[in-house]
């Protein structure tokens, strides 16, 4: 089988376990059950394999994850980048993000609202939602794809390639078979800056940072708004 078609498969395969999961477990589960999902498959398909080259799926984490573990200050470097790249784009995008949603929702009193435990909602975020989506999206999907079609095209210092569409358009329709709203067809466009930034900066560090950063601004928007 074509390495870009098993890759294509394998994801329709996870993403649909990921739906079926989303409709039948119980809502105080679901998203660890749905994490868990894309964090198995991602283990399966890349990490189980003791000779697996980490770093190459961007899947390192700072060394976190790379035989052995790299030194702590290299992983704290990695990490101190990875959010700095993740601040930048949040500099950059999300002032008009809030504009274009106030205008889209008729939001007269634009404010953010923090949910009752911020914290918690952060690291909730981070870790069961941005880094299972991350990790198998961008560490094994993209990367997949990006071996199996090499052609690139450079975009801002990140070579990019059809991987990045086609990556986005298939996190897309999972967000949107898992709520049926169209609305939720939206989330292709941050995928592309998480797949820019995967290319960027070789891993999937500063995606997943700006991930969870995007879905609290959105959560928090749409608490300012009256909305939950």
């Amino acid at each position: 089988m074509p390495p870009a078609l098993r890759a294509l498969l394998l994801a329709l395969v996870v993403s649909g376990l990921a739906t079926a999961a989303s409709w039948l477990a119980r809502d105080s589960i679901v998203a660890t059950l749905v994490g868990g999902i894309f964090l198995g498959a991602t283990w399966l398909l890349v990490l189980r394999r003791r000779e697996t080259d980490v770093r190459a799926w961007g899947l390192a984490l700072g060394g976190v994850l790379e035989i052995p573990p790299a030194p702590w200050s290299k992983t704290a470097r990695e990490a101190l980048s990875a959010l700095g790249w993740a601040l930048l784009l949040g500099a950059l995008i999300f002032p008009p993000f809030a504009v274009g949603f106030a205008r889209w929702w008729n939001v007269r009193s634009l404010a953010w609202a923090a949910p009752p435990k911020l914290l918690d909602a952060v690291l909730g975020q981070l870790v069961v939602v941005a880094l299972p989506e991350e990790a198998f999206f961008r560490g094994y999907l993209q990367t997949a794809l990006d071996r199996a079609w090499p052609r690139r095209l450079r975009v801002l210092g990140a070579e990019l390639g059809p991987s990045l569409l086609v990556t986005s358009a298939i996190f897309a329709l999972g967000h949107l078979a898992t709520v049926p709203n169209p609305g939720r067809l939206a989330v292709f466009f941050p995928s592309l800056v998480f797949g820019w930034l995967r290319a960027r900066t070789g891993g999937i560090g500063a995606g997943l940072a700006f991930h969870a950063m995007c879905n609290v601004l959105s959560d928090g928007l749409f608490r300012g708004a009256g909305a939950r």
